[in-house]
């Protein structure tokens, strides 16, 4: 079989304009970059608001293990396999970040025969939204170090400046750094560090804007720091939102490309789902569901992070909430959950995939709280036994769930039609979406919803700095704010090693910082990390370019 890039790079693309075509946009809508990508220009924005609003289907997963679930090529394959059976579809994706790409995780522009094109530009520097978004976040961390060095008129304490430096890479040695070293003429020195582009405020504060009103008022609200009275100091103090915003300009614009089988798709935003919010912009899924029939769309890693934020975070901020929900699964990391390990995956093993199935239960149980119908992609592999299938099958059945075998990675668009078709049934019935939790609640109160409801875990403890955290939070104001979980993908529980469906724990917030521009706080939880590191072997030891321009060896 033909890697994901030489599958890629076989397809013949059609002009951007002509997929613009598909669902009513003009040349005179799109922005081009070059031939087959385009930005939407502000004024397609407005009109697509104007439209009725398409039906929205949410894809989340189970927990993501070393397996592989393929929820963005399921993704990509069932709005391709919607399209064939002749309903107009559009998806709604979010870019890679090159931390993944140049690291370990690989892209985020799908596999096989259901891929976004073209795939390398997607995977690497696509329309520069990456870049503007580093620039923004990094220009207003020099422009709040020249007010420290100019005089410092707004007090602030240097020792509490909470705003960091971003860059969009792995680059783990840059988590903690000294700035200002080498004399009077180099700003004061203090402790800073590095995340990495994705887990930006400004990221969030991008994929939650609704326009360029809202993201100037949204910059204007970041916290940056705290004053030598302890009272914060916000980005409206430093009076730079207008320049942030300048910078920000066209990377708010969502961005248009096509799939294999020429589906249009909008790949805006992507802040990861384990330290941000995990979704793409509202401003994408938005135009989507005022020019499409049907809008696909993902939230990142397993539906207990992803999925729930979505829900939470994003639900809010769009004008209607998900008609059906998709979760993800594939048997192979479903007995990786039942105890396997990567290397026996290949034997059938009827015990470990019953085990496993506890998590696909928990988080079909989790999206049901909502009140929306699910469905269960089940993401085929070469390696799944007619016996493995039949089982996960029988135990979707007894849940009451509908579940379709799935082949798009293999098939392409006629690999999703069973999917597609049960996905059409689920939307036949009434969707009764409920929040997880009321928008007046304490962040106490937040934060026990989605440790017990969502994890499963018994409760929430605070670290000492969480609860020093929490009473400033308070102090301000600020402890009615939807919160944003940091927490590992790997596990349901704040353990990265407690596969499956764990019970008799307990949720340990160890550090909690204000969002006001996104609108939420984060909840940093177990080992977490905010800017990750690479692997021994990272991915772009394999990748490398030809005489000729072309990409080779991504993935």
């Amino acid at each position: 079989m033909a890697s994901d890039i030489e599958i890629a790079q076989s397809v013949t693309l059609n002009p951007i304009l002509d997929i613009g075509e598909k669902v009513g946009l003009s040349a005179q809508d799109l922005e081009l970059y070059g031939h087959y990508k385009a930005k939407l220009s502000y004024e397609v924005v407005a009109k697509s608001q104007e439209k009725d609003l398409g039906k929205l289907v949410l894809v989340t997963a189970i927990n993501p293990t070393p397996a592989g679930e393929g929820k963005s090529t399921v993704t990509i394959g069932l709005a391709d396999a919607l399209n064939r059976l002749g309903k107009q579809t559009m998806v709604a994706l979010r870019e890679p970040s090159l931390g993944p790409v140049m690291g370990i995780k690989g892209g985020a522009a799908g596999g096989g025969y259901a891929q976004v094109l073209p795939m390398e530009d997607i995977n690497l520097h696509f329309t520069g939204d990456m870049h503007a978004i580093t620039s923004a976040n990094n220009a207003l961390s020099a422009l709040l170090d020249n007010h420290l060095q100019q005089g410092n008129e707004l007090k602030i304490d240097t020792r509490r400046v909470i705003w960091k430096r971003v860059v969009d890479l792995n680059d783990r040695a840059l988590r903690q750094v000294i700035v200002g070293l080498g004399g009077p003429l180099n700003s004061l020195p203090r402790e800073d560090g590095f995340d990495i582009t994705v887990a930006s405020e400004i990221m969030a504060i991008l994929c939650l804007a609704t326009d360029l009103e809202d993201l100037k008022k949204r910059l204007a609200s970041i916290v940056v720091a705290y004053n030598v009275d302890r009272e914060p100091v916000y980005v409206s103090d430093l009076q730079v939102e207008g320049a942030l915003a300048l910078l920000l300009k066209d990377a708010l614009k969502p961005n248009l490309v096509q799939t294999i089988y020429g589906t249009p798709a909008l790949v805006h935003g992507g802040p990861f789902a384990n330290i941000a919010h995990g979704c793409n912009s509202v401003l994408a899924t938005k135009m989507a569901l005022g020019l499409a029939d049907y809008v696909i769309t993902e939230a990142g890693f397993g539906a207990d992070l992803g999925a729930e934020k979505f829900l939470d975070i994003k639900v809010p901020n769009l004008p209607k909430s998900p008609d059906a929900i998709v979760i993800v699964a594939t048997i192979r990391a479903l007995k990786m959950h039942g105890g396997l390990k990567k290397d026996q995956l290949s034997t059938e093993d009827l015990v470990a995939l019953e085990k496993g199935f506890a998590n696909l239960n928990r988080h079909i149980d989790n999206m049901h709280q909502y009140g929306v119908p699910v469905v269960v992609a089940l993401n085929h592999f070469i390696t799944d036994t007619d016996q493995e299938v039949a089982l996960l099958t029988k135990l979707c059945q007894e849940k009451g769930v509908p579940v379709a075998l799935t082949r798009v990675w293999e098939k392409g668009a006629e690999g999703g039609e069973d999917l597609a078709k049960a996905v059409l049934s689920a939307l036949e019935q009434e969707s009764h979406f409920q929040a997880l939790y009321a928008a007046s609640a304490s962040l106490e109160e937040k934060l026990t919803a989605i440790a017990t409801r969502i994890y499963g875990a018994n409760g929430i403890q605070f670290s000492e700095k969480a609860k020093k955290q929490l009473a400033l939070l308070q102090a301000n104001g600020w402890d009615r704010l939807p919160v944003c979980v940091a927490k590992t993908q790997y596990s349901l529980s704040d353990d990265p090693n407690l596969l499956g469906a764990p019970e008799d724990f307990t949720i340990t917030i160890r550090e909690l910082i204000p969002k006001l521009g996104a609108g939420f706080v984060v909840a940093l939880t177990g080992d977490v990390l905010t800017m990750p590191g690479l692997p021994k072997k990272p991915a772009a030891l394999n990748m490398d370019v030809t005489p000729q321009g072309q990409a080779i060896g991504l993935f």
